[in-house]
């Protein structure tokens, strides 16, 4: 017996805070799993993270599924011109570097696929729809350093992606690379 396929579902601003009772259990499998190991603190600093996300401009939820079961989930949105993505790296940016204009740059804070559906292009599909029709000029996501990380390390290599920088989310928290990815001038759509 076949596969049934795997289907995309979009939802912009607040309707994504609609689907958080959708991407709460995909979020506490996936995320549990090393490197990330997270637990109850860092569950409810992603309940208050989307919370507050979902209110800004442009904001993303895609959710995959396989049948009716939902297996990843991409979230993110336009990065603000008063942003402070940028300012949190370790290294200096240039103003240019960093300047945002709420069109410019798309900020992923959520990809993620379920454990039996990873490597079989889920979270390429994924990607695609969080940016598809935007129009920005480039994409932005952390990513930790751990080596649990590598096959994710990879996979954003093999899409284009170049390590810019670093972070740390707290004093105490781990490390994370931030990553950028600059599209072709071809993909920038009709976001604009």
């Amino acid at each position: 017996m076949e596969d049934p396929p795997i289907t995309m579902e979009r939802w912009e601003g607040l309707e994504c805070a609609g689907q958080l009772d959708l991407v709460l259990p995909m979020y506490k499998e996936i995320w549990v799993e090393p490197p990330y190991c997270e637990g109850a603190k860092e569950l409810a600093e992603f309940l208050d993270r989307f919370a507050q996300e979902v209110f800004l401009p442009r904001a993303r939820l895609v959710v995959a599924r396989c049948g009716g079961l939902p297996i990843g989930y991409a979230f993110g949105y336009p990065l603000p011109s008063d942003t402070g993505w940028w300012k949190a790296m370790d290294e200096e940016t240039t103003p240019e570097f960093a300047a945002e204009t709420g069109k410019r740059t798309l900020g992923i804070v959520e990809l993620a696929v379920r454990a039996p559906w990873r490597r079989q292009g889920v979270a390429a599909r994924l990607h695609d729809h969080l940016q598809a029709d935007l129009g920005v000029e480039r994409v932005t996501l952390a990513m930790r350093t751990e080596p649990e990380a590598a096959p994710a390390h990879a996979t954003y290599a093999a899409w284009g992606y170049r390590q810019v920088g670093h972070w740390r989310q707290a004093d105490d928290g781990p490390v994370s690379h931030v990553m950028l990815l600059n599209l072709p001038a071809a993909s920038l759509g009709s976001g604009q």
